[in-house]
């Protein structure tokens, strides 16, 4: 068996947003308030703008941490553990109720498709006291794959 290169793609936005797309696996990368980092695995779409979704909760750490300091990166992974993944550095916001309730419902199609009963999960998310964080990508490395570097085997 052959062994596996690495791989270090630079790609545009374009591409960047292609690759991500179908992606819903991430592990989102906040600042707490005494300088050390806090590390999430979420779920994560992108929506119709290009940005980054997560719904979350309003008392999760993320959340403090964003209110806090905006400034965040995420790791986008493949479903293969050891498929192609991307670093995305941005910004991003925190959406509460009510204000949350499209964005959900627009980060649901993302991950999921569509609901048997719209209605219903707007209740859902409402009862639920459900939250959103939204990303607006500012950078990103090279889409990326794990193996030998070149030239080492």
């Amino acid at each position: 068996m052959a062994p596996k290169i690495a791989t270090a793609d630079r790609v545009d936005r374009d591409r960047l947003l292609e690759f991500v797309r179908p992606r819903h696996r991430g592990t989102l990368v906040t600042v707490r308030s005494d300088g050390r980092l806090q590390m999430s695995p979420v779920t994560c779409g992108l929506d119709d703008a290009g940005r980054i979704v997560v719904a979350t909760y309003p008392e999760r750490a993320k959340v403090v941490n964003i209110r806090r300091h905006p400034a965040v990166s995420i790791l986008i992974h493949s479903d293969d553990w050891n498929g192609p993944y991307v670093q995305i550095d941005g910004t991003a916001e925190v959406i509460d109720l009510p204000d949350s309730i499209e964005p959900l419902v627009e980060y649901f199609r993302a991950v999921a498709g569509e609901h048997s009963d719209w209605d219903e999960y707007r209740e859902a998310m409402r009862k639920q006291g459900k939250s959103l964080i939204r990303i607006t990508v500012d950078d990103w490395g090279p889409v990326a794959t794990g193996g030998f570097p070149p030239g080492r085997v």
